[in-house]
């Protein structure tokens, strides 16, 4: 009777290190390289591209199914839907970097958590919800308008941007496993807004006849996406709080 106390209880240990050993090795993600960090990424982006290539393609689908149909009233909705997504962009890369970096500095400061939480998203949002896609529009020959909120509408972007800190640092201070919980929703919406936010932006300031090069738009939109949220999301922060 002993004996198989004994095997029990040893089967029962060896069950929770095989499930705590499961949990640090897919949970905490010790892999912090560029590398792993961009594979981390990479499906996310593509399914999220794809997705708000369906969404984009639903709602041309609508609004050429209403008639009558005037282009620019077209692009005013689709500018409006770019400035709502990139607001909210913004909201997610601040929370994202905000929990990043303190998660990995030494005790942080609050001066430089707020000076990271709000430079990042302030480069790679304009990086992935502008620059990436207008260039994208040029290379595939078509005349872009550039425009970025940041220069333009500042009263717009502060309150998101200061909203997203706020959420970051109250976050922060949320158990382990409640902040797994949150990134594993908040991580693909996240890729979901910035690739809805791209495509708005492409099709309101130029791009409208996009559906006839949509294999260059898509491979474009993966690439301008994937690259600036790993960087604005894990490398940079990590690298700025000292992890090498």
């Amino acid at each position: 009777m002993n004996n198989l106390k004994n095997e029990t209880n040893q089967n029962l240990d060896n069950s929770h290190k095989h499930n705590d050993h499961f949990h640090d090795h897919h949970g905490d993600h010790n892999d912090h390289s560029f590398k792993a960090e961009f594979l981390h990424h990479f499906p996310y982006a593509v399914f999220s591209v794809a997705l708000g290539m369906v969404i984009l393609s639903l709602l041309d689908y609508v609004s050429y199914s209403s008639l009558p149909r005037s282009l620019p009233s077209s692009c005013n909705g689709y500018h409006m839907l770019f400035h709502s997504f990139h607001f909210l962009h913004i909201l997610f890369a601040a929370t994202g970097t905000v929990i990043t970096y303190s998660r990995f500095a030494k005790n942080p400061s609050l001066w430089k958590v707020l000076l990271v939480g709000s430079i990042s998203p302030m480069i790679f949002c304009v990086l992935s919800d502008v620059v990436l896609p207008y260039l994208s529009g040029r290379v595939l020959g078509v005349d872009m308008e550039f425009h970025i909120c940041f220069h333009r509408e500042l009263r717009n972007v502060v309150p998101f941007l200061v909203m997203g800190i706020l959420n970051g640092l109250i976050l922060r201070t949320h158990h382990t496993a409640m902040l797994r919980m949150f990134s594993l929703g908040s991580h693909f919406t996240h890729i979901l807004i910035s690739s809805l936010a791209s495509l708005f932006y492409m099709v309101s300031h130029g791009f409208t006849d996009w559906y006839s090069q949509m294999g260059y738009v898509f491979l474009f939109l993966v690439a301008a996406i994937i690259l600036p949220c790993t960087l604005s999301d894990v490398i940079v922060p990590m690298y700025l709080a000292g992890k090498k």
